[in-house]
């Protein structure tokens, strides 16, 4: 399989279908439920009980019209509005229809509405620049003035790109009481750069589900630079104003209640930034972590399915936004669904995922001990690519995940010319990784820019592994031939590694998933000085 059939997928959210969703609407607006199955129909009568629903435009910034669609309560008395910003795709506000309604049902006046550049709406995608901010308090302004009661408190929800345009708006307009975000960034100077390294593949897979949107010059300007490896420092501070990691003050002047929601595996927003957002925050949180990829487990829902992650959406805004008592705000800040069991485990707070920590020393012979052992090294060689890989495909890896079936690595098959491989003794008992593994190597480059990518691996007494985390690392100006100090954090984790199986962990120069570091053939020589040995922090829980 080549790098690009890896990192292309068709849509982000393949299961949704834009014909049924279209006759839900139309259900919606005339009451004709022809063809919809009983449970959509009986949502689109419920709905109509209660509210009224109109397709319209929001006069957005700069005075575009935004595709947008409007279910609103006829009664004058007082209730909550939510509004919603679309995702990431041509389906605009269409892939909210099922929620959207569903909240309309609990008494909320709702506003969706399509980004600009994204499906009916006029003028270009900003990638929740300024813009995509006035437009979002715009539409706040459109809910309002069509609202036939008073409106009392008022959330912002959005999913992937709306999630951070949701985030933004918060920050900005004092009017929002609650956000809700889920698969969401807090720092997209990350996203696009991970410990230096530039994430080709997301960037490849934004443009490519975004082939019929408009991007604005500047956001494809940004794109193609990333791409291209070229101005850094012009990419970060496009990114900054961007990040909703930047307006974190605001946020906590206001102690603004936050739910988010995000997978292990995602691959378009790694974790660990999402997850330094929802440190930093003080007012009332909640953070829902997941197996799967990019959107995947929060997918159900958008179809109107159950599903734990909207069910508890509606909880937090049903508390912050109609002050019910429904027990969200007492369950703890986190809760974890346990790879692969599929458990879930709440937690206090997200320091109280890790009980201890264990460090394992990289030693020689490929051994991960509980003592330090310096004086070894260990060559990898550069330019050629492995069966270690983060994903097969960006974002469908992780339904298959979903389904299941993660995937296995064979572990032999990895030639030890192009990978560094340490495995620790097989495992007495259950071992429960809950937290932020964190690694510490040393290695020596010829050449001033290098890096490598990291993977924590489950290996089966068969020889097979799965992926538990990994990471990359880029040290992007370095004196040639110089020792190199990499301490970075694997991407978080919540994971059951069973008796008798071993953690590995694997280094390669080389991942399709990111940009090569390296020139080819050259290597990369991993060591473990004696005053600053080479280990990996492991979280237990």
């Amino acid at each position: 399989m080549t790098p690009a059939a890896r990192t292309t997928p068709v849509s982000l959210y393949p299961e949704l279908d834009a014909t049924a969703l279209g006759a839900f609407v139309t259900a919606l607006e005339c009451g004709d439920v022809t063809g919809l199955a009983p449970a959509r129909a009986a949502e689109a009568a419920r709905m109509r009980g209660v509210a009224v629903f109109t397709r319209g435009k929001v006069t957005g910034a700069e005075g575009k019209l935004l595709d947008a669609a409007l279910w609103r309560h006829t009664g004058a008395g007082p209730r909550p509005a939510v509004v919603m910003p679309a995702p990431w795709s041509g389906l605009g506000w269409l892939a909210y229809a099922v929620q959207a309604t569903l909240f309309a049902a609990r008494g909320y006046d709702v506003l969706a509405y399509s980004a600009r550049g994204f499906a009916g709406s006029e003028g270009q995608a900003d990638m929740a620049g300024p813009l995509d901010v006035a437009d979002g308090r715009r539409a706040l302004d459109h809910l309002l003035a069509r609202a036939a009661g008073p409106v009392t408190r008022i959330g912002f929800l959005g999913t992937s790109y709306g999630s951070g345009i949701a985030q933004l708006v918060a920050a900005h307009d004092t009017r929002v009481d609650a956000v809700v975000a889920l698969s969401t960034w807090g720092d997209l100077g990350e996203v696009l750069y991970e410990n230096s390294t530039r994430r080709t593949a997301a960037v490849r897979a934004l443009l490519g589900t975004a082939a019929k949107a408009r991007l604005s010059p500047q956001t494809r300007s940004v794109l193609a630079a990333v791409l291209a490896g070229e101005d850094l420092r012009g990419t970060e501070r496009w990114a900054e104003v961007r990040s909703p990691f930047t307006h974190i003050k605001e946020l906590n002047r206001r102690r603004l209640p936050v739910y988010f929601a995000h997978a292990w595996h995602e691959t378009l927003f790694p974790p660990n930034q999402t997850l330094r957002m929802f440190d930093e925050l003080t007012g009332p949180k909640r953070l829902a972590l997941s197996v799967g990829d990019h959107a995947g487990p929060e997918a159900p829902g958008l179809l109107g399915l159950p599903n734990r992650i909207w069910t508890d959406a509606h909880r937090w805004f049903d508390h912050h936004l109609k002050g019910e008592d429904d027990g969200i705000g007492s369950e703890g800040q986190v809760l974890a669904e346990v790879m692969w069991s599929t458990a879930l485990e709440p937690r206090p707070t997200w320091a109280a995922m890790t009980g201890q920590v264990r460090r394992l020393y990289l030693a020689d012979g490929g051994e991960l001990t509980d003592a330090p052992r310096a004086g070894w090294t260990s060559t990898v060689l550069c330019g050629l690519d492995t069966p270690a890989t983060v994903a097969d495909t960006v974002v469908a890896s992780g339904y298959a995940e979903l389904a299941g079936r993660p995937r296995t690595y064979p572990l032999d098959a990895l030639d030890r010319t192009v990978t560094a491989v340490w495995s620790a003794g097989p495992a007495a008992e259950t071992v429960r990784l809950r937290g932020t593994p964190r690694l510490r190597v040393t290695y020596r480059a010829a050449d001033p820019c290098s890096g490598f990518v990291a993977y924590l691996l489950d290996t089966a007494p068969d020889g097979t592994a799965r992926l538990i985390t990994h990471a990359p690392f880029t040290a992007p100006a370095s004196p040639p031939d110089s020792l190199i100090s990499a301490d970075i954090d694997l991407h978080a984790t919540a994971y059951d590694l069973p008796a008798t199986h071993r953690l590995t962990l694997v280094i390669t120069a080389e991942d399709p998933f990111y940009a090569p570091q390296n020139h080819p053939r050259s290597t990369l020589s991993l060591t473990s000085p004696e005053p600053t040995p080479s280990y990996v922090d492991i979280p237990l829980g």
